[in-house]
């Protein structure tokens, strides 16, 4: 018969009725208290509650549909218009432009759904750590992230290989370093987005600041020209992003200072979300 252990180590018989008792774990048993996981614990749990629902499948499923028509697309344009020749990467990197917020949405939801639901009272309950779980939200949403840009990036350039009869070139090296810029470009964009949703909390206002920061700005930016406005243009994270997956001369930045520049947007986001985090009650 089951038997519920008291707090001067004696037994009363009784079976135990749920919850956690006051004596030591059964032996052959690790202690599950919150916490002693670490990171990794962390970061098991977030992975099984990311697959638990259908969001993430959704945003990767349309970032694969948006990426195959976007780069056909792109490729059609390149042949009617008789573009000089170019990258066969340069269609997938194309169409990040709209992809990205897949990506976006994949992360957020990962933040602003627990907010919603007050799911995130059990996750800082169980990981009392809080900058613990923003970490390990950050890592895996990077993680996928980068495995649906590179593979997006593959699927974007045999997709628009067709549409570009003759008008672009494939070399092994340079496809290789475009799908990895891809890739690390949507990781870069998802550690931003669990940032900025725990500084926010909601999605709509997460939304605002992504829409603006990587499309509205830029593009606004960029409309309207001059010197001053180009430079802040070409600071941007998707303006950094951009001239990081195309390369090639004439970019503004090289490689090394980009990837620097999107980690210090990265980094800004996660450092602000963290201070709020550690400042507010969930």
């Amino acid at each position: 018969m089951n038997t519920t252990r008291t707090r001067n180590g004696t037994t009363d018989g009784r079976p135990p009725e749920g919850g956690p008792t006051e004596g030591p774990p059964a032996r052959g048993r690790t202690d599950a208290s919150p916490g002693r996981a670490g990171l990794a614990g962390a970061f098991g749990a977030e992975w099984t509650k990311l697959w638990s629902v259908r969001a993430p499948y959704i945003c990767l499923l349309t970032a694969l549909a948006v990426t195959g028509v976007f780069t056909y697309y792109y490729g059609s344009i390149a042949r009617i218009d008789a573009d000089p020749v170019q990258p066969l990467g340069n269609a997938p990197v194309s169409s990040a432009v709209l992809v990205q917020f897949a990506v976006v949405v994949l992360a957020m939801t990962t933040v602003t759904s627990e907010y919603t639901t007050t799911g995130i009272r059990a996750s800082l309950l169980w990981v009392p750590v809080r900058h613990r779980v923003l970490l390990a939200k950050a890592l895996l949403t990077a993680a996928v992230s980068f495995a649906a840009g590179t593979v997006s990036a593959v699927l974007g350039m045999a997709v628009a290989w067709a549409p570009f009869s003759g008008h672009a070139s494939f070399d092994a090296a340079t496809a290789t370093r475009q799908t990895l810029a891809v890739g690390g470009y949507y990781a870069f964009v998802a550690v931003l987005t669990v940032g900025v949703s725990f500084a926010t909390r909601h999605a709509a206002g997460a939304l605002t600041v992504l829409v603006t920061l990587l499309w509205a700005l830029p593009t606004t930016l960029l409309a309207l020209g001059g010197p001053a406005l180009l430079a802040v243009h070409d600071l941007l994270p998707h303006s950094v992003g951009t001239h990081l997956m195309r390369g090639g001369p004439g970019t503004p930045h090289p490689p090394g200072v980009a990837v620097l520049l999107l980690a210090a947007w990265a980094l800004a986001a996660h450092l602000t979300g963290r201070y709020l985090l550690l400042r507010r009650d969930a």
